[in-house]
């Protein structure tokens, strides 16, 4: 896998959002700051459940952790450490295309999981 592959299915995989990016990118900008929650909502200009979905979805996938103090960009291993770096360098060089890895519905599934049957009947 190349690395431009690498980051387009990291990003696919931990970034859901435009927020989610500015957030990830927030955080890291100054890695040793706690940020309490409703710094990042004021900061950011998103609801609060935005950013608690979010940095929540951080903590499960090792980019952040939760202190007495409030949130910190804190990636567990090297690799995310690493990974993140290089969104921060792509989204500085070329925000049009790194915000075009990230995964949008696909109109036609949405449309298909609607008409889902579920548990082999028909709703009626």
């Amino acid at each position: 896998m190349t690395k431009d592959e690498d980051l387009s299915q990291f990003v696919r995989q931990h970034i859901g959002s435009v927020w989610a990016l500015e957030l990830l990118l927030l955080l890291r900008s100054n890695r040793e700051k706690c940020w309490p929650a409703a710094d990042l909502v004021r900061e950011m200009r998103a609801s609060a459940k935005l950013v608690a979905e979010n940095l929540s979805s951080f903590e499960r996938f090792g980019l952040a952790v939760l202190e007495t103090n409030g949130w910190r960009f804190a990636p567990a291993n090297a690799w995310l450490d690493s990974i993140s770096a290089r969104l921060a360098q792509a989204y500085r060089e070329r925000p049009v295309s790194t915000i075009g890895m990230i995964s949008r519905p696909d109109p036609v599934k949405s449309l298909a999981e609607a008409f889902k049957i579920k548990d082999g009947k028909h709703d009626q």
